[in-house]
């Protein structure tokens, strides 16, 4: 939780959260109690329904990625969701037409596969189920089982770590390492009902009305007549997406043909989500194997003895290493090749190509079932592959081999101890220039002839060959793995974390930023040159496309998967046309906000990748295929424009309707009258049907309100669905209304994952927050403050229970100090009243009002926090100090200034609390409906005269603690003058300024400073001339003034009651240095203590 920066003084500790403040649930109590009441009221009165207006207004609509209906939402939801309702609420008070609905996802296999799971389970166990394991010494084993696998597993993953004897993920993250879909559901449904989530078609029903009434609790905001579930369940929405999918087609957006899949071998067919043990979720990823062809050894090892027979027998076909890359655009900066060491190879004949690829097995495998060329297979038998040879990894290193594209005519086969074997093929090639690990990896071998002797490793194959500059990075150089390994000075091969940071970043950089140096694109950007570098590689011979699974893929019946081309529907996002018309959209800043340049350069990279998407599967819940059913439409593909089904689905569901019951429609509407003709009308600009049952009022109303809310304003997402669900949404979006383009999305907000008391959420940490438990531990509005204050960059955030606890002390003592102020009798009031620290304190409300809203509109909800509670709270304790110590009734005007604006800028995190109190202070109407408060430009110099008594006040408090015993009076010194070298320094600064410093400008201060004989003055003048520069940056070129722009004297004198108040002392005199007269009896080293801005006490 952010804290006060300054000392609090003893009536800011008033509002403190103490250890012994009082914390039982009372105030917890009144917080939800108020809640509920406010939450009846919002339903009540409708007062987040929305329609399409004529009224001039604004619009504004934010949508959020559905939940999948699986189960309760956690705090995980909760915090991204945050993004969305603090945004939509802010907007509203801007006085715009705001939109925010809400569905539920339920296509896919995790509810079918869930619902299979329960009933082999009922079947095997019964009702309820006697699980073996219930028995302590058969769960004894069973565990020991599976902690045995997984560090098995762990070990052969990670060849270079010797597995641990701590637990295991599995064991740790379950707590048991035994996993019952019974057991799941007795956390959240009644043990009799149980039975009844055999059938999928049940938890449809279950789980979205739960997950409303949890939304509800949490003062979400919604407009609920727009909530509505996936499926063929929903008629409504299943139309929508059938009509989706032949726009699609007819736009010649789907294809059918062969399509990279995950596939059993074992099983002999796709292996969809619900067939995997282990996997869930992943998908195929798309390599370039690059062929470095295998020369006659040279060296007269005996271990290369093998491959000498093989060149022997078939080397006129051509043998090949052939390495697995995501960059085919860096085989310009080839250096040498890896294995490893103690790593298993073959030599396998590839039929369409007459050649032998040496690789690991696993490897081999997945090629067997890939095609080569059109629906030609690598062999001539799917799924087999026939090995020459075998090879360890050490009868592979030294030998000579010609790589493709690569400066040197021969490179070297080398150790690498990192490699994994079951990624890619065993083999990597390397590119030290824009690669950490390999420049690490060569560079230790050049170093270390004692460990490249051990492997064999002559100085002849690794000291010529020097890194290749091959891509030029702004800010990295033409050498970016170079320039990261020395930025984060990495020492060695051995700093994995360090390395994998630097390899994030130079291939994040490289893609989006990097320019070729070298080849017949060079001058180009790299993310314009990987493809045709990558085409003209396969096109001559020299590459090959490679796909295995994301990550490991185990089936039910514990296969390894690979990846095979299948015959499949499929988008073609790869596409160049298409491709472009959504980087376009993405990299133009006036149609498009990603709200961060990480993001940003995410969304680019996506673009560049994301090639043709199985868009179909044939099995699991959802829409089926209009022109071939026996394919279902996957969840990623009918989750992309469903954006624009909210602007009607009110008219066609309407409000407690999420299973699309035709009987409810208020507008009587029959799903089967939703032709394409309906849809095309409604949203693309096509004329009315010609026949229609539905009414032309009805249709034209529903157009009406498409037209209205669109475009899309704001998507809010986690950043793990920027490489799928959120770039598909922009490429769906630009095919479908390719010819209007002004329809697209506005802007993409991604946030990070929450963590929870700054660790991964875990059940068995105890840390494993859901949603409506946190909010009946906390509040809705104290758990909304914590996920505020969580954070709110693209890296994790963390939610803090204490944060949340603190919460409900803050919020209920401060509608009590406000009602209470509010009622208050005897302020001061007339303009003519206002003292320095009423117009401070005014001054201040601006302010926050105004940095408030700018990170309202930015996304940056935490820093908006700071502004409009944290800062408004000091700025209020401050003065009530003030004006108490001074023995000064506080001024209505600011005080009430102060209270109406707090309640509306902390009402987008807390519209419960700001409901109630807005109705105490006499508000109009609903608190959520009111408009932000008015504030002025800040006064940047009365901020910097309120700076200086602040900071000052500070100052004199650590004085009066130094203070020796014995002193009489005391006395504080001002001057308005610096001494000649502060002044002149001034002076050169303002003849450097012109509306800004120049970009040289450090530079230029070092070069005047060499004049300077003074050392110690240098170091003065570099000092003083750069706290100068950052407070003209912030306050204006008036710093720059040699005398101060404001009178330190009369501050002072006029807060001096308050001074005393605050130091405890009951004399105290001012001494202005500039008068002669008055200082004659300063000691000299006392006045050297006094500058313009910073006063000094003397004791005497």
């Amino acid at each position: 939780m952010a804290v006060p920066t300054e000392a609090p003084s003893a009536e800011m500790s008033n509002l403190a959260v103490t250890d012994n403040a009082p914390k039982g649930f009372a105030k917890r109590d009144a917080l939800r109690t108020n809640e509920i009441a406010v939450q009846e009221m919002w339903e009540r009165e409708k007062v987040f329904e929305s329609d399409a207006s004529d009224d001039g207004k604004d619009k504004f609509i934010v949508t959020f990625p559905f939940p999948y209906s699986n189960g309760h939402l956690h705090i995980g939801h909760a915090f991204s969701l945050t993004k969305s309702v603090f945004r939509a609420q802010f907007e509203r008070h801007l006085g715009k037409n705001v939109l925010f609905p809400f569905a539920f996802h339920c296509t896919g296999m995790p509810i079918q596969a869930a619902a299979n799971k329960l009933k082999a389970e009922i079947e095997s166990y019964g009702v309820p189920p006697q699980f073996p394991e219930d028995d302590p010494e058969v769960r004894a084993k069973m565990e020991a089982e599976l902690r045995a696998k997984a560090e098995a597993k762990a070990a052969n993953q990670n060849p270079e770590k010797k597995a641990k004897g701590s637990k295991t993920k599995l064991v740790s993250k379950t707590g048991t390492g035994i996993v019952r879909q019974w057991n799941i559901l007795v956390k959240m449904v009644p043990v009799e009902e149980i039975p009844e989530f055999i059938d999928p078609l049940h938890w449809l029903k279950y789980f979205p009305p739960i997950g409303v009434d949890h939304m509800k609790h949490f003062g979400s905001g919604v407009d609920w007549r727009r909530s509505f579930i996936t499926t063929f369940v929903n008629p409504y929405y299943d139309a929508f997406i059938r009509w989706q999918f032949n726009v699609l087609r007819e736009k010649g957006k789907i294809l059918f043909g062969k399509r990279n899949n995950v596939f059993s071998l074992v099983d002999g067919q796709v292996c969809a989500d619900h067939d995997r043990s282990e996997g869930e979720g992943v998908g195929p990823q798309e390599y370039v194997l690059i062929k470095l062809k295998v020369l006659q050894p040279e060296h007269g090892q005996k271990r290369h003895a093998k491959m000498e027979a093989l060149l022997e027998s078939h080397g006129e076909k051509g043998i090949y290493f052939v390495p697995a890359t995501l960059r085919p655009e860096t085989m310009y900066g080839q250096t040498n090749c890896f294995v490893l060491p103690d790593g298993e190879y073959g030599a396998y004949y590839v039929d369409a190509t007459d050649e032998v690829f040496v690789m690991s097995a696993r490897s081999a495998r997945g090629l067997s079932c890939q095609t080569y060329e059109g629906n030609n297979y690598f062999t001539k038998e799917f799924g087999k592959i026939t090995c020459l040879e075998t090879f360890s990894g050490d009868e592979l290193l030294g030998l000579p081999l010609k790589a493709p594209n690569a400066k040197y005519e021969k490179v070297y086969t080398l150790p690498l101890l990192s490699i994994s074997m079951f990624k890619g093929t065993g083999v990597v090639t390397s590119v030290p220039s824009d690669a950490p690990d390999d420049y690490m990896a060569l560079k230790t071998l050049k170093e270390k002839p004692d460990f490249a002797a051990k492997f064999g490793i002559t100085p002849d194959m690794v000291d010529d060959f020097e890194v290749v500059p091959i891509i030029e990075i702004e800010g990295y150089g033409d050498a970016s793995a170079v320039f990261m390994c020395n930025k984060l000075k990495i020492k060695s091969a051995n700093d994995k974390n360090k390395l994998a940071q630097a390899k994030d970043e130079t291939y994040l950089k490289g893609f989006t930023s990097g320019i070729m140096k070298v080849g017949p694109y060079a001058g180009q950007k790299v993310s314009d040159a990987k493809l045709k570098i990558r085409e003209e590689m396969i096109k001559a011979g020299q590459a090959h496309l490679y796909f295995e699974p994301e990550s490991r893929v185990v089936s039910r019946t514990n296969d390894e998967c690979i990846v095979a081309s299948t015959d499949q529907w499929y988008l073609a996002y790869g596409e160049e046309s298409w491709t472009n018309a959504v980087k376009n959209h993405i990299l133009d800043e006036e149609k498009f906000n990603a709200y961060d340049p990480i993001a940003q350069g995410k969304y680019e990279y996506t673009t560049g990748w994301l090639k043709e998407w199985a868009c179909t599967r044939q099995f699991g819940l959802g829409t089926f295929l209009p022109w071939d059913k026996k394919w279902v439409i996957e969840s990623l593909s009918d989750s992309t424009i469903y954006m624009a089904y909210y602007t009607i689905a009110h008219i066609l569901q309407g409000e407690d309707n999420l299973n699309g019951d035709a009987t409810k429609s208020p507008s009587g509407i029959d799903p089967s009258d939703l032709t394409d003709d309906v849809f095309n009308y409604i949203f693309r600009k096509a004329p009315a049907p010609e026949k229609s049952n539905i009414k032309s009022e009805i249709l034209e109303k529903c157009k009406k309100e498409f037209r209205y809310w669109y475009p899309m304003d704001l998507r809010v997402s986690a950043k793990d669905l920027i490489p799928n669900h959120l770039t598909m949404a922009l490429f769906n979006h630009a095919a479908i209304w390719d010819d209007e383009p002004e329809l697209w999305p506005k802007g993409f907000y991604t946030n990070g994952h929450v963590l929870v008391d700054a660790e991964k959420m875990s059940k068995s940490k105890g840390n494993f927050l859901m949603m409506k438990d946190t909010i009946k531990q906390f509040s809705a509005d104290a758990t909304r403050f914590a996920c505020a204050d969580a954070g709110d960059s693209i890296e994790d955030a963390n939610f803090s229970r204490e944060t949340a606890d603190s919460a409900i002390m803050s919020l209920v003592n401060e509608e009590v100090w406000i009602t209470d102020t509010f009622s208050m009798k005897g302020m001061r009031t007339g303009a003519e009243s206002l003292n320095f620290m009423d117009k401070v304190l005014l001054n201040e409300t601006d302010r926050a009002i105004n940095q408030t809203a700018d990170c309202f509109q930015r996304m940056q909800f935490r820093e908006g926090l700071q502004h409009g509670w944290f800062e408004m709270l000091l700025a209020r304790n401050e003065y009530r100090s003030y004006c108490q110590d001074s023995g000064l009734p506080m001024h209505e005007a600011a005080v009430k200034k102060w209270c109406e604006s707090i309640v509306i800028m902390i009402c987008p995190i807390c519209p419960h609390w700001s409901e109630k109190v807005y109705k105490k202070i006499g508000g109009n109407g609903y608190a959520v409906l009111a408009p932000w408060p008015v504030a002025g430009e800040e006064d940047k110099l009365l901020s910097r005269q309120a700076k200086f008594l602040r900071d000052n006040l500070k100052h004199f408090r650590a004085q009066v603690g130094k203070a020796k015993k014995g002193w009489k009076e005391s006395s504080i010194m001002v001057t308005d003058s610096y001494p000649d070298w502060k002044v002149e320094t001034l002076l050169w600064m303002q003849g450097k300024y012109d509306n800004g410093f120049p970009s040289d400008f450090m530079k230029q201060l070092k070069e005047k400073c060499k004049s300077i004989q003074d050392k110690k003055l240098i170091k003065f003048t570099m000092q003083f001339a750069s706290f100068t520069k950052r407070e003209v940056e912030d306050v204006g070129p008036s710093v720059m003034e040699t005398t101060l722009p404001f009178d330190q004297m009369a501050i002072l004198e006029e807060s001096i009651a308050y001074l005393k108040s605050q130091l405890n002392i009951e004399n105290m005199t001012f001494i202005k240095l500039d008068d002669a007269e008055a200082s004659a009896g300063v000691p000299d080293r006392m006045k050297e203590s006094v500058v313009p801005g910073k006063a000094h006490m003397w004791f005497h």
